[in-house]
């Protein structure tokens, strides 16, 4: 399902692989709706690597949301899933342990980079 009330956009799906592109061009096709175009790579970055979380880490299942809101000065992108379990991002140690061509490990820590802040929240 989704919903574009206007300055609100959600997207409800399972968080597959398969799913993952599909999503980046629906953000994208609403940022440049919403005349934010310098924001789509970052934010595209953003729900692929968080997606990416939900579909190796979320349990009991892969069902999640995607939500942008548009307000006057902040422009929120966030991922909703099921998990009680809040995410961790890794350690230096983890961070010390990974080779400079690890393809995991390092989500969180590229959501952050491309954001003003970042977080999660129990619910």
């Amino acid at each position: 399902m989704i919903s574009y009330p206007s300055r609100h956009c959600t997207v409800e799906l399972q968080a597959l692989p398969s799913r993952i592109g599909q999503v980046r061009r629906i953000v994208s096709a609403q940022l440049r709706y919403w005349h934010l175009d310098p924001l789509i790579d970052r934010a595209a970055l953003g729900v692929t690597e968080l997606l990416s979380n939900v579909h190796r880490h979320a349990r009991p299942d892969k069902s999640c949301t995607v939500e942008l809101e548009l307000r006057p000065d902040l422009l929120t992108v966030s991922v909703h899933d099921h998990d009680p379990r809040l995410p961790v991002p890794a350690d230096d140690a983890d961070a010390a342990d990974a080779t400079p061509l690890a393809t995991c490990g390092r989500g969180l820590a590229m959501v952050a980079a491309v954001s003003e802040s970042w977080g999660a929240r129990p619910d």
